[in-house]
């Protein structure tokens, strides 16, 4: 059997820090699976040194070898410098599909009650993103224009995945389009969405607008996990909402998947929904959770029949890490960085361990 290989794209200051903790989590003495790592640096310094070359070559590994797993990223606002690498990986490896998934964390209080998990599944591709804009007139008389793209094809695959996502969690899928206002254009999602609904009638499904999807989002007694389809700007917002009604990002992990002809994914880059935090740079004392999170979403990915045991371990390590006391200083706890770390690659070996003798 082939060692499967991850890309490994290095990044910037805390993200390249909290990167290399999730990497100690997924070395073969933790979770007993061989993987090779494959490396590029993707850090701003090497990324204007290269003129994003790096960015290029770390997209064509990551279409040979279908895994990767990305640090945060300084995304520079001067025009003209080397701009956004994710912008680059996600038009290189054709990706389509955004995942985010958040959770409530032991010790931390949700808003308006919320307590099982709720994935947004967005488009990673077109709608106002990329859009040409431009203005005619004058004065108070002058008009702004914008033109905006979706495809079937794109609206397929997230409907698809949405309700792949609901089947593994038990989940709903709610939400949706404001298709009663655009029923030709954001119509197209709800269409593939009722589509996919009938392929998938084990899998509730409660469609909603998307003003009405905010609304009953913060008045929802958040017993039963939601997946969320979305357009691209719908899902941008409603993943920051999502990761504040648990009162903290930490707990979250960021998917961006393609697919094949077949609607299954054909690469899958796996990154923390944060940024870098310069401020706690070199200090050792930045929370790795959702870094680690995004390990064990990718090795669940792995071709491996023992990766979806190492996937869940990691996950469920991670929490009981929180729920036991041991976090880092944004989670009311007074652990380090490697401190955190270390006390998930424990409870990981040991329930391994343990579930290999059942």
């Amino acid at each position: 059997m082939t060692t499967p290989t991850i890309v490994v794209l290095d990044g910037d200051q805390t993200g390249q820090e909290l990167l290399a903790q999730s990497l100690r989590v997924l070395d073969k003495s933790v979770i007993d699976i061989d993987l090779a790592f494959e490396t590029y640096d993707l850090s701003l310094e090497n990324r204007r040194a290269t003129q994003n070359q790096v960015v290029h070559d770390a997209a064509a590994a990551m279409k040979i070898h279908r895994l990767g797993l990305k640090a945060a990223t300084i995304t520079p606002e001067q025009k003209g410098d080397v701009g956004s690498p994710n912008a680059i990986l996600r038009r290189e490896i054709e990706g389509k599909v955004i995942v985010r998934t958040g959770r409530k964390l032991p010790r931390v209080r949700p808003v308006a009650g919320i307590h099982a998990p709720i994935s947004v599944v967005r488009m990673a591709v077109g709608d106002a993103y990329g859009a040409k804009e431009w203005r005619e007139g004058e004065g108070m008389d002058e008009v702004a224009y914008r033109t905006e793209a979706i495809t079937r094809s794109v609206c397929r695959y997230v409907s698809e995945y949405a309700f792949v996502h609901a089947t593994k969690m038990g989940a709903t899928v709610f939400g949706g389009p404001k298709y009663t206002v655009s029923p030709v254009y954001e119509g197209m999602l709800k269409e593939e969405m009722d589509a996919a609904a009938a392929r998938y009638p084990q899998v509730p499904y409660d469609p909603q607008l998307i003003d009405a999807t905010y609304a009953l989002l913060l008045s929802n007694a958040g017993d039963n996990p939601l997946v969320i389809p979305s357009l691209n700007r719908d899902g941008d917002c409603l993943s920051d909402l999502v990761m504040q009604l648990f009162g903290s990002i930490a707990g979250a992990e960021s998917i961006l998947l393609a697919f094949d002809e077949s609607l299954q994914p054909s690469v899958v880059m796996a990154e923390a929904p944060h940024g870098t935090a310069p401020r706690l740079f070199g200090k050792n004392v930045a929370n790795p959770l959702a870094m680690i999170l995004a390990a064990g979403a990718l090795i669940g990915y792995v071709q491996d029949k023992r990766a979806a045991n190492a996937s869940r371990a990691i996950y469920e390590a991670a929490l009981e890490a929180v729920h036991g006391g041991v976090a880092t200083a944004d989670l009311g706890g007074h652990a380090s960085t490697t401190e955190f770390t270390d006390a998930v690659i424990d409870g990981v070996k040991r329930k391994l361990d343990v579930w290999s003798t059942l």
